[in-house]
């Protein structure tokens, strides 16, 4: 026997008439009016922290600052002895570790339609990458042909559903 699944109650409230509709949009306009009234109080205050703190925290950060540079200078001039003639990358302390780190290179390029009409009249396209991808929007152009291809499938707009309820814009 083929049993009968039943959908599971996706709302909790059910409206029967277009004016409880009218009323819920009016309610989901103030509820949104209070969350963003919420949102800007929680805002202001997280300013008014951050004000309140900043003078202290630049404060320290001054502090820091030429204790740090101290400590790198002395540790940079007592490096071999510190890092066994460099076999090491960090050297270890009573009170904590220092450690040297050689970052990744990388490349930083400015005015690459520039670069790219050098590289190619110097013969060096080895630097030059070559990408293919799918051309989406002649599959859109073409979606009966497109889906002809395995894998390729094309999905209908979806359509939304949205509430707007009325508000006065700011003048």
């Amino acid at each position: 026997m083929a049993k009968t699944r039943l959908k599971k109650e996706t709302f909790s409230v059910r409206y029967q008439v277009r004016e409880e509709v009218e009323i819920a949009i009016k309610d989901i306009g103030d509820l949104q009016r209070e969350l963003q009234r919420k949102m800007t109080a929680q805002n202001d205050e997280l300013a008014a922290i951050t004000e309140r703190y900043a003078p202290e925290l630049q404060a320290i950060k001054e502090q820091l600052e030429p204790m740090q540079d101290a400590v790198q200078a002395w540790c940079e001039s007592h490096r071999d002895e510190l890092t066994q003639n460099g076999k090491t990358k960090t050297a270890n302390f009573n009170t904590g570790d220092v450690q040297w780190r050689q970052r990744p290179p990388s490349v930083n390029a400015r005015g690459i339609p520039a670069i790219l009409e050098n590289l190619k009249k110097l013969g060096l396209i080895q630097f030059i990458r070559t990408k293919e991808e799918l051309n989406k929007d002649a599959m859109l152009n073409e979606p009966e042909l497109a889906k002809t291809v395995a894998g390729i499938s094309i999905k209908t707009g979806v359509e939304d559903f949205v509430i707007t309820p009325f508000e006065q814009k700011d003048a």
